[in-house]
């Protein structure tokens, strides 16, 4: 059995709208003069916290990350969809492997996320930015899920779209598989394989391991 943990953003869904009006309200509720659309994507895939301090928040990190999530909450189900070929990616992973999510997300939006688009049903487990003290490009998230699922790391694959999602997974000891979004500029840099979208690394995951059994 095979088991593959998923990114989220710019992987399976594309909540880009969201994140980036989630941070225009916020900056404008505290009177700041919201950050351009390019620098918050270049940022998206790390931590809130981190997204924020990257972007000139240096006071009151917390209760910026805490208005941010008050308005994602209320409009991430309107303002995300699911990448094109995601579901069948998703659909394909399942008939030869166990799928778990790893990401830096709030996992309790992620999960309703995913149930909206009537996809949670899928996957054993979710690890989100609360469940771990280290998120990604820490080992951590993906031990986690695999430690839940007691997996083998010699079975696991990683696929997602950013260097973080490939640092986590090499240092976890776990083979990947990158998707090319437009988050991650430098993702050549970090992957060894590279594959138009998630459905497309699934195929070559499904290949590898037939491959390894004949």
């Amino acid at each position: 059995m095979r088991f593959i943990l998923f990114d989220l953003d710019g992987t399976l869904i594309d909540s880009t709208e969201a994140i980036l009006y989630g941070f225009r309200k916020t900056f404008e509720t505290f009177g700041r003069v919201p950050p351009k659309d390019e620098d918050v994507k270049k940022l998206i895939g790390l931590p809130l916290d981190v997204m924020f301090a990257n972007l000139g928040i240096e006071e009151r990190v917390e209760e910026f990350v805490q208005t941010y999530k008050d308005i994602y909450k209320v409009i991430a189900k309107d303002m995300t969809v699911l990448l094109p070929n995601a579901k069948e990616a998703i659909l394909l992973a399942k008939s030869f492997a166990r799928l778990g999510i790893v990401t830096t997300k709030t996992g309790i939006y992620s999960k309703e996320l995913l149930e909206h688009f009537g996809v949670m049903k899928y996957f054993e487990v979710l690890i989100g930015r609360e469940d771990v003290k280290n998120p990604k490009p820490h080992p951590e998230p993906v031990l986690r899920a695999l430690h839940l699922m007691n997996a083998n790391k010699e079975s696991a694959w990683m696929i997602g779209d950013t260097c973080l999602d490939m640092l986590s997974a090499k240092e976890a000891g776990i083979k990947s598989v990158a998707v090319e979004f437009e988050y991650d500029k430098k993702l050549h840099e970090c992957a060894e394989i590279i594959k138009k979208d998630a459905l497309k690394a699934v195929e070559f995951i499904k290949n590898y391991s037939e491959k390894e059994k004949a």
